[in-house]
């Protein structure tokens, strides 16, 4: 950097990461404000502020993970979903704005119903689970995940939510749910194909496999909870998946072909076809 500005961090940081980084600019001054622990606009209010040594060397360690292709909420440890800031690690996927159109779907389909009870399979940092919560007080939420790390990550995030009523444990899909039935159970499970030339790209570089990745073209961990689910659903009750853009017709005749009523698929917010769900 020419000088040690505010302003010239951002410019340069921009200029290091336009041909990585389709947001080149906001990365940059997401790590800046990261390194000096202010808010974004305190980078718009002070550009001249000059920075120390030791938070230039840290922001240009920062900036070379990225340049590096590693994900910003990785970076930062924080990722915002449906308002809430969740801490995020390598042991779970990031959270997308996209999966916030399964927890619309949900809330609008039982905005009226008291005391529902829930299952969140594959919960990860808990966003799902955690961001109906934060809508629904009174739903008996479950939310689990194969994985130690996440679990405990996920609890964390309830913690510092003040959402410790949803209910958070270790289990390999439903394997430690026992004998109860939800109302809903939603699941953004693995639905990538173990061959996708997209894995080997872009942020999923850096996210666990195991969070990514189902056999049988992506689709061999849908057909397991759809056909699971029909044990743990109440009368009428509802499955939602998130699944991958091209997987809807495919998933909604396995969940037709299971007995399942009613299929249908929600597009996300780039027009893709994203959610599905079906009731008993």
């Amino acid at each position: 950097m020419n000088n040690k500005t505010i302003a010239s961090a951002i410019a340069y940081g921009q200029e290091q990461l336009t041909s990585c980084s389709d947001s080149a600019k906001l990365d940059t001054q997401i790590l800046l404000a990261f390194v000096l622990n202010k808010e974004h606009s305190y980078l718009l209010s002070w550009p001249e502020r000059e920075l120390t040594v030791e938070v230039e060397q840290s922001f240009l360690n920062l900036l070379k993970r990225r340049i590096n292709g590693e994900p910003i909420a990785y970076i930062v440890g924080v990722k915002e979903f449906w308002s809430l800031p969740l801490s995020v690690s390598p042991a779970t996927l990031i959270p997308r704005p996209d999966t916030e159109v399964l927890v619309e779907l949900v809330l609008e389909h039982f905005a009226d119903i008291k005391n529902l009870k829930c299952l969140d399979l594959g919960t990860g940092t808990g966003a799902i689970a955690l961001a109906l919560a934060s809508e629904q007080s009174s739903w008996h939420i479950d939310a689990l995940d194969f994985n130690h790390d996440a679990v405990a990550l996920a609890k964390q995030n309830a913690e510092n939510l003040y959402l410790t009523q949803v209910n958070i444990f270790q289990s390999n899909w439903f394997s430690a749910v026992g004998s109860q039935k939800y109302d809903v159970i939603v699941s953004n499970p693995p639905y990538i194909d173990e061959l996708d030339e997209n894995l080997s790209q872009g942020d999923v570089r850096f996210e666990p496999d195991s969070a990514l990745v189902a056999p049988e073209q992506g689709l061999g961990d849908i057909k397991h909870i759809a056909q699971q689910a029909l044990m743990f659903l109440k009368p009428q009750g509802a499955l939602y998946f998130e699944h991958g853009y091209e997987q809807a017709e495919a998933v909604r005749k396995i969940l037709t072909d299971l007995g399942y009523e009613n299929a249908h698929t929600q597009r996300d917010y780039n027009g893709h076809e994203r959610i599905t769900w079906a009731h008993l």
